[in-house]
């Protein structure tokens, strides 16, 4: 079995949570639909989940109850409504949202922005990332921007990855569901791949 899926049966185990609060929290959406992989086995068939993702989110919802917050807090906590967020560009980098490079970048791309919406901060935080491991250009930097604006909203929301991919210097960029396992032809080498769910977490925590 693939090491980055826990099953329901281990998943259980390893947290001390009930089979009933994992589908009321799936509910109330503090789990994404989308982490519920449905996998035929020898014993017919399970459930499983991305490991590390739902072991973390498993963690912050339980420190969260710690706190005693109900369900619905957590939820608004962990997919916060930002619809109205606006910020003005310089501010974005004066107050450490996103780095003053990724934001030059953006307004490379987008000359004029006078406001950057939730969804313009959420693909600028995802350019920031990228740009964080020192590995892709600020050329490269712009025609990924353009890709995941464009590819992102095909997603309505759910988990995804944005993957870049380089083989003999040229590099590729796509995206696809998180759950999605990848194999690469010789010489090919994954630069970067970026959970745009984390990044809503993380872009949100910081607004």
């Amino acid at each position: 079995m693939d090491p980055e899926l826990i099953s329901k049966k281990d998943l259980l185990a390893a947290t001390g949570i009930s089979y009933g609060q994992l589908y009321r929290w799936k509910r109330k959406g503090l789990i994404p639909e989308e982490w519920f992989i449905r996998k035929s086995t020898f014993t017919g068939t399970e459930t499983f989940f991305p490991r590390d993702k739902m072991l973390a989110r498993i963690e912050r919802v339980l420190s969260m109850k710690d706190g005693d917050l109900s369900l619905d807090d957590i939820a608004d906590a962990v997919t916060p409504d930002l619809g109205s967020v606006s910020l003005i560009p310089a501010h974005a980098a004066e107050k450490g949202v996103v780095s003053q490079q990724a934001l030059d970048v953006y307004l490379a791309v987008h000359p004029g922005t006078d406001a950057l919406r939730y969804g313009e901060l959420l693909s600028l935080y995802v350019l920031d990332r990228l740009l964080a491991t020192g590995e892709v250009s600020l050329d490269e930097g712009r025609w990924v921007l353009a890709a995941f604006e464009e590819a992102y909203p095909g997603f309505e929301g759910g988990d995804c990855d944005l993957v870049l991919v380089r083989k003999m210097g040229v590099a590729v960029c796509f995206m696809l569901t998180s759950t999605a396992e990848l194999a690469f032809e010789g010489g090919a080498r994954m630069v970067a791949r970026i959970n745009v769910q984390e990044s809503v977490e993380a872009l949100s925590a910081r607004l």
